[in-house]
């Protein structure tokens, strides 16, 4: 099953369960504007490559288009479009006034000087210009981006349209950015888990916890539970990983990263693969790296209680079936990894306004936002006796419905 198919999947799961009409069901599933394009930018030593450049706009009934922008291979259309319809039922969870977006160029800018990869977003961004916008299509950091290329996207915006600090967002907080995006989508992670744990009676102490994914969102996450006074027992990167039961420091990991760029090396702990970090012995699973890593193949291997979903799609259709029967919990990515487009709101709201929000009200409005929605997912769970991935899609797909057939767009 593709990426779409899976997210296709729970969509069309959701709307029979609220009976939604079938003609609503097919304006939910196309994309609204499929974007592609040539990016063709000049090499450091002058050859000129063209690589291809996507942007899907997947649903505007509840606000402008909302989705990041990922350097990687493996981008095609239909990844692009399954996580731009991810963004939407993301947006909807959370209740934020956005619909789904995605975009993004496929290459590994690891294979690039920062000069080339600077070169190569502006042209991009050249050539969506007319599709993206504040009130339009509001793109945001992904894999392998970060702040200083939301910084490029604004630049090359703004040389069109004028001061435009609201078209993007995850920018440097030194340009327009907000506190705490960077470790909006870590520190998100954290909160809904310790809302799930306050339902069931758990607590972060002592808590085993596994991170695959060493990135911004996999770093802050374990920065974020080790400060909470969990354990963390282990994390991994592309390069591989570290096991340690009685628990990673993290800060010196952190460190090392920063110096040497990869985990391999590193003397904090025992050399482990990112597979064998899937199937350890621990409470909680935190897959934050790429999609479909955990398969019906590895599902059954699976030792965790929980698996908290820091990347987009970590998890199979027929994983997720396995892990029902064996009473895993699985808390979805839509609800899981929402913290970064939360704060992403909270930028957009402070650029619209020209005016800055401190660290602690972001924070607090952050929690704010992911408790109540845990609250809402944990309702409709409730309510149609399913689990929580089935309860997050009925209770987003619900939402943008409503508000498509309340625009007339049926």
């Amino acid at each position: 099953m593709s990426s779409l198919e899976y997210v296709q999947f729970y969509v069309r799961q959701a709307a029979q369960r609220l009976n939604i009409p079938d003609r609503i069901v097919r304006l939910l599933m196309n994309p609204d504007r499929t974007v592609k394009v040539e990016v063709a930018f000049e090499r450091d030593d002058g050859e000129v490559e063209t690589l291809v450049g996507y942007r899907v706009q997947h649903n505007n009934a509840r606000g402008p288009c909302k989705g990041g922008l990922r350097y990687h291979p493996t981008v095609d259309e239909d990844e692009v479009i399954a996580l731009a319809s991810l963004m939407t039922w993301k947006t909807a969870v959370v209740n934020i006034p956005f619909g789904g977006g995605k975009g993004g160029i496929a290459f590994d800018p690891d294979q690039y000087s920062s000069a080339e990869v600077e070169r190569a977003t502006r042209k991009f961004i050249s050539r969506i210009r007319e599709f993206i916008g504040p009130y339009t299509d509001i793109p945001a950091p992904d894999v392998n981006t970060n702040p200083q290329v939301m910084a490029w996207v604004m630049d090359e915006y703004s040389k069109y349209y004028g001061f435009q600090p609201a078209v993007v967002t995850g920018k440097p907080v030194e340009l327009h950015g907000s506190e705490g995006r960077l470790d909006a989508t870590g520190r998100g992670l954290l909160y809904v888990l310790r809302a799930y744990l306050e339902k069931v009676g758990g607590d972060l102490t002592g808590l085993r916890v596994a991170v695959q994914g060493f990135g911004n969102v996999g770093s802050f996450a374990a920065l974020c539970f080790y400060e909470a006074g969990a354990r963390v027992v282990a994390v991994s990167d592309v390069s591989g990983g570290l096991y340690r039961p009685d628990g990673l420091p993290i800060p010196r990991l952190i460190d090392w990263v920063q110096r040497h760029r990869l985990l391999k090396g590193c003397p904090e702990g025992e050399a482990i693969s990112n597979e064998q970090l899937l199937t350890l012995d621990c409470d909680v699973l935190i897959p934050a790296a790429l999609g479909n890593v955990l398969t019906k193949d590895n599902a059954g291997d699976v030792r965790a209680r929980i698996i908290l979903e820091g990347a987009n799609a970590p998890t199979t259709a027929e994983a997720d079936a396995i892990f029902q029967r064996r009473g895993v919990t699985v808390i979805p990515d839509i609800l899981a990894n929402a913290g970064g487009v939360t704060v992403s709101y909270f930028e957009w709201t402070q650029n619209l306004q020209q005016f800055r929000w401190p660290a602690t009200r972001v924070y607090a409005e952050l929690e704010s936002v992911l408790r109540q929605s845990f609250q809402d997912v944990w309702t409709m769970a409730e309510r149609l006796k399913c689990d929580l991935r089935t309860a997050a899609y009925a209770l987003a797909v619900g939402r943008v419905a409503r508000a498509t057939a309340l625009r007339g767009l049926q």
